[in-house]
């Protein structure tokens, strides 16, 4: 897609790509922007990495099966092109994170039995979930994801955005862990620019952060927001 106005690169069992795939979409309807959604794998990403000592365990079960999905996504595109991929990972990430998890759903995800009702509730062959246990794709995986990080550095993860695309601005993120309003979404997508285009730019950041409000990560929309810091720290209720 040479003519996207924004490039996306995701992971479909990242939360914040997740969450930050929802707000841009919310602004490509309305800006009328052409998005081409990318691949980029967290489990390539941490090939190098010890999970047992660097994450909690149910890590590398989940990257794996975001691996495995992107393979499908691959496949997908290669045979039924990029709009299908954009539906494909939208329904992915509908049964991922706005649906309650279980226990063993971060293996489950990259299986057969997770994948092909989501291929046949999209009119897509469920023949292409063949794709989830071949390997063949990860060398295309890996090309994107090395991209990616090209463009912004390697000391990042999920998402990666490059705005007006080959020459445009990348970078990694937003990280949101809320979907904005309507009408807030597209004054936080100009400020984001704004502040990206900067080339002085570098880094804004806090540790603190509430957990996605997402289904599939507990969050009730009766609840409210808890802010906390995600790897285990203090938390406060806000009103």
């Amino acid at each position: 897609m040479s003519d996207a106005d924004l490039r996306f690169w995701f992971d479909p069992v990242c939360p914040f790509a997740w969450m930050t795939s929802k707000w841009v979409r919310m602004v490509a309807a309305q800006r009328e922007y052409a998005v081409e959604w990318r691949f980029i794998s967290l489990r390539l990403l941490n090939a190098h990495v010890d999970y047992a000592s660097h994450f909690p365990p149910e890590y590398e079960a989940g990257h794996t099966s975001g691996l495995r999905l992107l393979r499908l996504a691959a496949r997908t595109r290669a045979e039924h092109g990029p709009d299908a991929v954009a539906r494909l990972y939208e329904a992915l990430g509908g049964q991922v994170f706005e649906t309650p998890n279980a226990p063993g759903d971060e293996s489950r995800r990259g299986t057969r039995d997770f994948a092909e009702p989501v291929l046949a509730g999209l009119g897509l062959p469920i023949d292409l979930a063949a794709a989830l246990d071949d390997d063949s794709w990860d060398a295309q995986i890996q090309a994107e994801t090395d991209e990616a990080l090209s463009l912004t550095g390697k000391d990042v993860g999920t998402p990666i955005l490059q705005f007006q695309p080959p020459e445009g601005v990348a970078f990694f993120g937003p990280v949101i862990s809320r979907l904005p309003a309507e009408e807030e979404a597209v004054a936080l997508w100009d400020h984001v620019i704004g502040l990206a285009s900067f080339p002085g730019f570098a880094e804004l950041k806090r540790s603190l952060r509430e957990r996605p409000q997402l289904v599939g990560f507990g969050w009730r929309p009766d609840e409210g927001s808890v802010e906390e810091d995600w790897h285990g720290g203090s938390r406060r209720q806000k009103k």
